[in-house]
This record gives structure tokens, C-alpha cells and sequence, in this order.
């Protein structure tokens, strides 16, 4: 028999097991406007603000989805209460009543607008994943993205996240409000200048002094944010159906570990950070640089390296012994030299935790989850790090071996007629069927995508060279370098 569904009725009958929220909901004020309502949001930002609202009741969250109504759908019947599991020997059940609502911005544009305009809302951020800026190979707004493009015709009926902040930014300032400060919570590369940047080129399309206007007084602030959270499945469903008795049609998980750090701004010290565990820096950088390159580099080439391999999981591909050393001495010998010189930050020790999280079983991150999305993903995890050691004349050959897993995977992909989910999914899948295990001539093929490989690095020939060497080694199985089968 299915238990009652979870809501603010059913709340009171949970097992002692479960922590509830803290505090009134009836009582809490929306001044928090999220885009992407995705599992990382719900496991991430909104359990911080289910904390903040335990002291101060401003701190409600509306979240609006941009493309599907899955997560509305899921948890408008239960009062948009959902649990969340910390995965650990002894997992912790927590039920999060931080958010207020979820629009559908298709749908709700009027509402979303209503939101943005509202001087309560004091903080916007973002979990959109690496496509959803609409940027171009060089980092910057791509104006011939088809959203882009659709949303500077549009008299507001925008569709990209991008048009939703200008216009949204653009009603604050008739009203004479204060600007909202936005927060990318994305693996984008100093997030805060990069999305900075592409909302005032969009605004600079239609009016050059609204553009410096934003530029000059709204806040990007930088962040870095870190928590392992896999992607929600029947066994978790059941699981916390189990264990508190309710039923949650979408709850999330992630591992215990968790850590966001916020550029030290004063936009952002509307809250009280600090009894939350959220750290405030004057130079994100370096925690921004060591999280991109260590555990995204890691995690990627685990994906690709480990599915080739026949793994499912992080965890079981971190048991494959010499894919283990290959990304340990992937990371300590070719990532940490770049980030060494960053004064007190401990690397070693960062990467020594790194890979102990990644060991922990209770933690089932699904390599094929990690692997979306490559052609985004690839340039900002593993490429910096890439030509760093080439400018260096370090080696990076064990770098490579993640990109030329990549191309692998693709081709995988393609001749198995699988879908790939990833931006370009279409043209690499066209790329990976004309591929015929020629490595020359396959990774020249790669290499010529610009949107992922800069054309300055696909030209050095010590890159391409190491390239179709890592390639040719790999073949169809994941075959590793020598050192590494020791």
C-alpha cells in the first residue's frame, strides 16, 4: 500500500527519523529567485536557504524552471516539500520547506517578472549547467544562439535566462529600485564576470547606457559551489518512502560533503552567511580553479575513461585500480602544478579529499549522468589545465587520455544509434558515424570543432600528436598506458 503523499498536512506524521523545517513557513517572505529548480538547486542552495530561514524568515525561495514542468508538477501537490538525503554509513533524512513556489517560465512570465521586479528579491541565482548562458566557444554571449536571437525581437516574451535578467534588471531600474544581485552557481569560469558580461551584451543590443548601467551597479559576484548529487531513481524513491513513511514523488540526494563560497561583495551580505556554513572570500578564484580542474576534471575523465571500461559508477570506477592511479597522477602531476602557486590553498590535501569522496560507495554518482553535456564541459574542466602544462612544457599526457576518451565515447554513442545529451549532440553524432578508427584522421575531425577545441590549441602539434597517441591507445576499450596497468 502507497503512503500518504508528503505535504504541509501530512508533514506531522513522519518518523522521528526525518528532520522537518525549522521555522513557519506560513511566515517566510520570497526575497530569493532561483532559475533551474534541478536536483543540484534543491540539494545545494535551497538546503542553505532552509537554514537561513531557521533565523530569518526573508529568505523563502521562488524558483522558476525555464524549459520542462517536471519538478513543478512533482512537488506543487505536496506543498513543494521534498526530502533530502545526505548519503553517508548513516544517511540523514531532511525535509526542505525553503521553497514557495515553482513557475514555469513559458507559462508564468508575468509572475517570474513580478518576482524580478519585487524589491524583496534581493538575490537571483543560477543552476542552468554550462549551455544554458548561451555563450560561444570564446566564452562570450553567442548573438546568433537562436534564443539570443529570439529574445532581441521579443517585446519581452524572452525565453533565455539571459533575456529574463536583462528584462527583468531592465523593469527594476524604471521602477528606481535597487538591483538584485545575481549569483551564477555554475562550472562556468569566473562565473560572475563571465555572466556579467553576456547580460550587458545583450543589453548594449538594444541600449548602450542600460548596458553600462549594469555593468556599473548590478553585482555578479563570483561563486564556487561543491556537493556530489546523484541523480534521483526508483531506489531512492522507495528509499525514502521507507525510512519516513511519507511519499515523495521527487526527492534528491548528495553526499554529505558541501561547500559554497561567495566573492566577499556588499550585495551579498543581505544574509547572515556565516550561520549557514556558506563562506564569504574576497578571491574565489582559487577555489573556483581547484573545483573546476580537480573534481570536474576527475569526474569527467572518470566518466569517459570509466564507461569505456564498462563502470557504471564513480565509486566502482575509483575500485578499477589503474584507472585510479591514472587519475591520481593525472591530477598531482599535471592539474596541481597550475594551482600550487595559489599561496595558502593546501592542493595535495584537496586532492587527497577528492579522492576520497569519490571512493565512498554510499555516493552512486551515475558516470553516464557525468558525462552529458562534453562539448560544454571539456573546455572549462580539462583544457585550462591542458595548456597551462603545454605553456609550461609539463607533461599532459594523461590529460589527453580524458579528451581522446570523449571522442571514443562519442563515436560509442553514435554507432550504437544511443542518444547523446549534449548541446551539439546532433552534429557530433554526425561527426562520430563518419569515424572510422583512423586515429589521424578521427581526432583531426574533433579537433576542427571550435566551439569546443580553440583553434590555437588544436594547432599545436605537440597537442594534436599527443591526442591521436592517447586515442590510438584507447581504442574501443579504455585501454590505459602501460604505467598505469603496473
Amino acid at each position: 500500500m502507497k503512503p500518504e503523499q508528503l505535504s504541509e498536512a501530512t508533514l506531522a506524521h513522519a518518523r522521528a527519523a526525518v528532520t522537518p523545517p525549522r521555522y513557519a513557513r506560513g511566515a517566510c517572505r520570497v526575497g530569493w529567485l532561483h532559475f533551474g529548480p534541478g536536483a543540484f538547486h534543491r540539494a545545494h542552495q535551497a538546503y542553505y536557504a532552509d537554514r537561513l530561514l531557521e533565523h530569518d524568515p526573508r529568505w523563502a525561495i521562488s524558483a522558476v524552471a525555464l524549459h520542462s514542468s517536471a519538478v513543478r508538477d512533482a512537488l506543487a501537490p505536496q506543498d513543494h516539500l521534498y526530502c533530502l538525503v545526505e548519503l553517508a554509513e548513516s544517511p540523514h533524512l531532511r525535509v526542505i520547506g525553503a521553497l514557495r513556489e515553482i513557475l514555469l517560465a513559458a507559462q508564468q512570465r508575468a509572475a517570474v517578472f513580478a518576482r524580478l521586479e519585487s524589491p524583496e528579491t534581493q538575490l537571483v541565482t543560477l543552476t542552468v549547467t554550462e549551455k544554458g548562458y548561451c555563450l560561444g566557444g570564446d566564452g562570450r554571449l553567442d548573438l546568433k544562439h537562436p534564443d539570443i536571437l529570439h529574445d532581441l525581437r521579443a517585446d519581452g516574451e524572452v525565453r533565455s535566462v539571459i533575456g529574463f535578467l536583462v528584462e527583468g534588471l531592465r523593469r527594476r531600474r524604471a521602477l528606481g529600485a535597487r538591483p538584485f544581485a545575481v549569483l551564477s552557481c555554475d562550472n562556468l569560469p569566473d562565473n560572475g564576470p563571465t555572466l556579467r558580461a553576456a547580460v550587458a551584451a545583450f543589453a548594449a543590443e538594444r541600449d548602450p547606457a542600460f548596458a553600462r548601467w549594469i555593468e556599473e551597479e548590478v553585482s555578479f559576484p563570483r561563486t564556487m559551489v561543491d556537493s556530489i548529487t546523484p541523480a534521483t531513481d526508483a531506489d531512492l524513491i522507495a528509499r525514502v518512502a521507507a525510512e519516513s513513511g511519507l511519499y515523495d514523488a521527487w526527492p534528491v540526494q548528495r553526499e554529505r560533503f558541501t561547500q559554497w563560497v561567495i566573492e566577499d561583495v556588499p550585495a551579498v551580505r543581505v544574509a547572515d552567511w556565516s550561520k549557514v556554513g556558506v563562506t564569504l572570500a574576497r578571491d574565489v578564484s582559487v577555489y573556483d580553479r581547484a573545483k573546476l580542474r580537480v573534481v570536474n576534471g576527475a569526474h569527467s575523465t572518470l566518466a569517459y575513461l570509466g564507461l569505456l571500461r564498462g563502470h557504471a559508477t564513480v565509486s566502482e570506477a575509483m575500485r578499477d585500480l589503474p584507472l585510479a592511479r591514472h587519475v591520481e597522477h593525472m591530477l598531482r602531476e599535471e592539474v596541481a602544478p597550475s594551482l600550487r602557486a595559489s599561496g595558502s590553498f593546501d592542493i595535495e590535501s584537496y586532492i587527497e579529499a577528492t579522492l576520497e569522496r569519490f571512493r565512498t560507495p554510499s555516493v552512486r554518482h551515475q558516470l553516464a549522468q557525468i558525462a552529458w553535456d562534453g562539448s560544454k564541459k571539456l573546455p572549462v574542466r580539462l583544457l585550462p589545465s591542458v595548456a597551462e602544462a603545454m605553456a609550461a612544457q609539463r607533461p599532459m599526457t594523461r590529460l589527453v587520455v580524458a579528451l581522446a576518451a570523449w571522442m571514443r565515447f562519442v563515436i560509442g554513442r553514435a554507432r550504437a544509434g544511443e542518444e547523446l545529451v549534449d548541446p551539439m549532440a546532433e552534429r557530433l553524432l554526425a561527426l562520430g558515424r563518419v569515424c572510422t578508427d583512423q586515429p589521424e584522421q578521427d581526432v583531426a575531425r574533433f579537433l576542427g570543432l571550435e566551439d569546443v577545441f580553440p583553434p590555437a590549441l588544436a594547432r599545436v602539434g605537440r597537442f594534436n600528436a599527443a591526442v591521436v597517441k592517447a586515442y590510438r591507445a584507447l581504442g574501443g576499450t579504455g585501454s590505459l598506458p602501460d604505467a598505469e596497468r603496473a
